[in-house]
């Protein structure tokens, strides 16, 4: 679409996956002109919570990642007018999906036990009273379900089942978190079952997610002149009007100075953070525990004690002792451990997914990514990364919980799973390790009822939208870049008129084919 002669500025509170899609969004397909954008990111880098970042002396760094897979439509379809930064002939979509080509994933050892590859790794273990639970749920209307714990509809012996250990594992749910997430990602990946003891039909990035994703993007927007604005963080909105019709007038900067907002211009509104307020540690030093809410939920806090519309943050952000878990990246000098987990496992690296130490009372898990897994990776180190989902709890090795354990006590507990001989402890000699303290990580997962989460386009609103984890999207399901990026296309189609709506969530769940192997996966055949 040629670019509009137009003065209309389109201002974006958030430089994360959402609020970056929303400027591409804009530009290729609503026809708006680069330098009538404007990105306002309260961090001194856009992405988000899709980082990468560190070199080798002090340590790389990734908080996380998210997972894709082939019906994230919004996302590739996205990612595919994106240039990869080393070859501009190749889009991001098809670096993507010739990586995976490259090196297919299939974990030979997703669950470890008594430090070995656990008999029972491809064994769900789940009883015929789970099995009528899940499809019950599974066919349970959502507006049922309000407000209710997973742990309210199954039964206790559920979370015993290596179906629990590896579901929550993989996706970092907890028995408290939101029944009605559990649903919309049983129907929404309903068609990943027969891969899922093995990890299969996951798709990962080349490199970290800064890398492979956010990297690319920000390039092609800074090559068509849009503003990103690092460090300028908006602590306020003024809206007037009535509830029926809501107008943005002005953003409030931290430094108390305002932008104006006309009466053609559009904002996009990014509410809350799963990183917000992430702290780090050190391989002697664990993560301060002195939480604090950052920019992200003070802003959306502000908006939603003004306006009805914009939901209710306190659901989500009110109870850390349940939102939070610590990750850990490691960086070594050498392959030797790289060496032992390929044999141990039966995976050369980058194939394999998550690892999980069934018997850990963190509830420990790793991931050993392709090599090298940053773009600048020096030549001859390693990374790997990890996490605690119940961090809250004492280690089997390390008497104390994750949340108070350094660097190097998160390694003496790898190591005790794995029964490493103290030959092999000492390849971590020389390690560096940072443990990441995330307060919210699960706070999109909390039980929530109709209203928590505003819409897109709330009622009422004229000049303004809502995009990221925390509006409501019918169907989809948080914790993706799916869901972030559909949240972008949907604001910018209703604010603009000028661009298609996403196309709807792929409904496998209404496949028979896909129900009759899923329904097998279940009961074990």
């Amino acid at each position: 679409m040629p670019e509009r002669e137009s003065q209309e500025q389109h201002h974006i509170v958030g430089g994360g996956i959402s609020g970056l899609a929303t400027a591409v969004y804009l530009i290729r397909d609503a026809g708006v002109k680069g330098k009538d954008i404007r990105i306002y990111e309260q961090l001194g880098v856009a992405g988000g919570s899709l980082d990468g970042s560190g070199d080798a002396e002090a340590g790389y760094l990734t908080r996380g990642g998210r997972m894709f897979e082939e019906h994230f439509a919004c996302t590739f379809d996205l990612l595919n007018t994106i240039p990869c930064v080393n070859d501009p002939e190749v889009s991001v979509t098809e670096d993507i999906m010739a990586f995976n080509q490259m090196v297919p994933g299939a974990s030979n050892c997703r669950l470890v036990r008594d430090g070995k590859p656990a008999d029972d790794r491809f064994d769900l273990t789940l009883s015929a009273h789970d099995i009528v639970d899940i499809n019950r749920l599974i066919l349970q209307p959502e507006r049922a379900l309000a407000e209710q714990r997973i742990e309210d509809w199954f039964e206790p012996s559920f979370f015993d089942s290596n179906f629990w250990l590896m579901w929550s594992t993989m996706f970092s749910f907890q028995p408290w978190h939101s029944l009605t997430e559990m649903r919309r990602y049983l129907r929404r990946f309903i068609h990943l079952f027969p891969g899922f003891t093995r990890v299969a039909g996951i798709l990962r990035t080349r490199y970290n997610q800064y890398d492979s994703l956010i990297a690319p993007i920000t390039k092609w927007l800074w090559d068509r002149d849009v503003e990103i604005a690092t460090g300028v963080q908006v602590t306020d909105v003024t809206i007037e009007g009535s509830p029926q019709d809501l107008r943005v007038t002005a953003l409030v900067l931290a430094d108390e100075s305002t932008v104006p907002i006309s009466e053609r211009d559009r904002v996009y509104l990014t509410l809350g953070s799963m990183t917000d307020g992430s702290v780090l540690g050190s391989n002697d030093r664990a993560p301060d525990l002195n939480d604090r809410e950052g920019g992200a939920w003070t802003f959306w806090r502000r908006l939603a004690a003004q306006h009805e519309c914009f939901g209710r943050p306190e659901a989500f952000c009110g109870d850390i002792g349940k939102t939070a878990w610590h990750s850990f990246t490691a960086t070594m000098d050498g392959p030797d451990f790289f060496e032992f987990m390929e044999d141990f496992t039966n995976n050369r690296t980058g194939t394999g997914g998550v690892i999980t130490f069934a018997n850990s009372g963190w509830t420990l898990s790793i991931v050993l990514f392709h090599q090298p897994h940053f773009r600048n990776q020096k030549h001859g180190t390693y990374t790997f990364w990890g996490y605690g989902l119940r961090g809250d709890r004492h280690g089997n090795f390390v008497k104390k919980p994750m949340w108070e354990a350094t660097g190097d006590e998160i390694i003496a507990e790898l190591s005790g799973h794995l029964k490493l001989a103290n030959e092999q402890i000492s390849w971590f000699d020389s390690a560096r390790v940072i443990p990441c303290r995330m307060p919210f990580i699960t706070s999109q997962f909390m039980p929530r009822q109709p209203g928590d989460r505003p819409d897109v386009h709330p009622s009422g609103a004229r000049n303004f939208a809502v995009i990221g984890q925390f509006c409501e999207l019918p169907r989809d399901c948080v914790f993706t870049v799916e869901y972030s990026v559909r949240s972008a296309r949907t604001a910018v189609a209703s604010l603009t008129g000028r661009v298609d709506s996403p196309p709807p969530v792929a409904r496998t769940d209404l496949d028979p084919m896909v129900l009759i192997r899923a329904a097998r996966v279940l009961m074990g055949m």
